[in-house]
């Protein structure tokens, strides 16, 4: 299945960035920085208690004092607790509010992040509930906020994944990042941990945490002049999936006002179902620590509601637990999360005609798959050491993967949540399709095929640094095509952390969804010269991708069924292909 070409294009020809910037800091032109200029002639001493008095903010529990970045125009604060460590009779219970301090809290440093395996190591510990804020160097309130919740498959990552310093100044906004429990410390559903309290009892320690930061954020945003009914949710891959969730859960209404998903859609878990897959999980630690003699004996204890069973879980330490279920690599058979309890999240799931209904935006990439493949064991080292581009049989397969695993996860990311919501959900839906990366006569050959409009692209887009990708592929970001992008993409999200409605002067129309027949895509591309944005009529219907792989020639039966069974199998948007196939293990969104 190529993608159309014949999508309605506007080309975005004579931005320039004293027009976006004008777009982005209208109605604040006035605003003065805290920082005199030089040539003012105030003394050094009083730029410098100016500087750090208007890093220093009153919280309900206690004085933080941040930073001004080098350019100073950004404030940042890192660091700041919004509930008590989760650890020790803490753990696996709903946060409690944190401990107010006299004095200044330094706000200057990271704060801990949650417990995890990360690329083969256990890092980070047991107090990562706290949070960074980030908001223009000037003197104006009543600012929109943008909350984010970084990805990693709720099992990895840190608050440290988006550029918060760069996008305050740049969209004139306050940007708020979270920590938050991950793995099996964020989710656990075995009975033994159930307390009675329908909130604990879900299981979604990490939801609860995200609830509890978002409180946090409601009562005291406005101290750093921020608005606190304009709060835009907003999360990557499964903080994407993690925003998803936040739509149908009855906790968080009327806590935000806008909501966008990046690379998100729709993914929740059965509880009993994910109970087994814990207790699998967790049997081999409890025949190590000789409670059982075997894991089937531990698999049955651990499925107990028993206070045994609990103490024991409680008396494991966190290094041991977070490697548990490491592998999962977006698969929910692997680790299962976001259940549908009843409480947080309502049994029907996405079935409900119910959502917390806010204007939303829900991005995808093109070529999301590059980013699963390349670490994959099958294409792995011919990816690591280049041989895949001399070995065309090996090519190949790689594209093959990557073309059936991209279509149906940007179906998954955007398009189908759409369709699913667009009969009862009131407010506008807007879906966005990056496809910048792709063109090997832009970025070249390389970067066009490992990496393409990958999972994460709008990240770097949207800053316009190439975080996150390797050195050789960083002269892509410095073209007059990628730079009107740039502005256009923050020119759009700007505006819709303003009013709801990503549309503005010089723009692009965007138009919402209007139905399941009438909805439509942005597609944000560039060549070398010039930004390409316009609405598109694709459409990816699934049944068509699995045909059109059935048939599809250009690698050997051998090598496609392994493919299917062993890298396209369990992933998040891989319910209908495993069923399609046979493949087992079925994981059905």
């Amino acid at each position: 299945m190529e993608r159309k070409s014949g999508y309605v294009q506007t080309v975005i020809r004579s931005f320039t960035v004293l027009t976006f910037v004008f777009i982005i800091l209208a109605g604040c032109a006035t605003d003065s920085k805290v920082v005199p200029a030089k040539n003012e002639g105030t003394s050094q001493q009083k730029v410098a208690n100016e500087v750090e008095n208007n890093a220093i903010r009153v919280t309900q529990y206690g004085k933080v004092k941040g930073d001004v970045d080098e350019a100073g125009e950004t404030i940042i604060w890192k660091g700041i607790p919004y509930g008590k460590a989760p650890e020790g009779e803490l753990r696996w219970r709903a946060p409690e509010e944190p401990e107010a301090w006299d004095g200044e809290l330094d706000a200057t440093k990271p704060g801990e992040t949650a417990i995890q395996l990360n690329q083969g190591e256990v890092t980070g510990g047991e107090n990562p509930l706290n949070l960074d804020i980030f908001r223009p160097n000037t003197n104006e309130t009543d600012l929109p906020v943008l909350f984010y919740i970084h990805g990693g498959n709720n099992q990895i990552g840190n608050n440290s994944d988006l550029n918060g310093e760069y996008l305050a100044s740049k969209m004139n906004a306050v940007i708020v990042t979270i920590n938050f429990r991950l793995g099996a410390l964020g989710f656990n559903p075995l009975p033994a941990l159930k307390t009675g309290d329908p909130l604990e009892n879900s299981g979604n320690f990490t939801l609860l945490d995200i609830n509890q930061s978002l409180e946090w954020v409601a009562n005291n945003i406005e101290e750093f002049g921020g608005a606190p009914d304009n709060i835009t949710i907003s999360g990557y891959s499964s903080g994407g999936r993690d925003v998803m969730a936040m739509l149908i859960s009855p906790l968080f209404e009327g806590k935000f006002h806008k909501a966008i998903s990046f690379s998100g859609g729709m993914t929740l878990a059965d509880v009993e179902n994910s109970q087994k897959v814990f207790a699998k999980a967790f049997a081999p630690l409890v025949v190590e620590d000789n409670i059982k003699t075997t894991e089937e004996e531990a698999y049955d204890w651990l499925l107990a509601d028993d206070t045994e069973v609990r103490d024991y879980l409680f008396s494991i330490s966190a290094e041991r637990i977070a490697p548990l279920m490491g592998n999962a690599a977006i698969r929910m058979s692997v680790f299962p999360h976001l259940y549908t309890d009843g409480e947080i999240i309502p049994k029907e799931g996405f079935e409900t005609a119910t959502f917390n209904e806010v204007p939303l935006i829900m991005l995808t990439g093109s070529k999301e798959f590059t980013y699963f493949a390349n670490p994959d064991p099958y294409f792995k080292d011919v990816v690591e050491n280049g041989t895949i581009f001399t070995d065309s049989k090996k090519l190949d397969e790689y594209n093959f993967a990557v073309k059936y695993g991209s279509l149906l996860y940007e179906l998954f990311n955007a398009q189908k949540s759409a369709e699913k919501m667009i009969d009862t959900y009131k407010a506008p839906i807007y879906t966005v399709d990056i496809n910048w990366g792709s063109d090997a006569e832009v970025v070249g050959e390389e970067m066009a095929t490992i990496v393409g409009a990958t999972h994460g692209m709008w990240k770097p887009l949207l800053v316009k640094d190439g975080s996150g990708l390797q050195e050789q592929y960083l002269d892509a970001f410095n073209q007059a095509g990628t730079n009107e992008l740039n502005e256009a993409f923050i020119a759009y999200l700007s505006n819709f952390l303003r009013t709801g409605d990503p549309n503005g002067n010089e723009l692009a129309q965007w138009q919402p969804w209007e139905s399941k027949e009438k909805g439509r895509n942005l597609l944000l591309d560039a060549n070398k010269d010039e930004a390409l944005i316009g609405m598109s009529d694709e459409r990816i219907v699934y049944t068509d991708v699995l045909e059109e792989m059935d048939t599809d020639q250009t690698i050997s039966e051998e090598a496609k069924d392994q493919i299917i069974r062993e890298v396209l199998n369990g992933r998040w948007f891989s319910g209908q292909l495993d069923e399609y196939f046979g493949n087992e293990n079925l994981w059905v969104e």
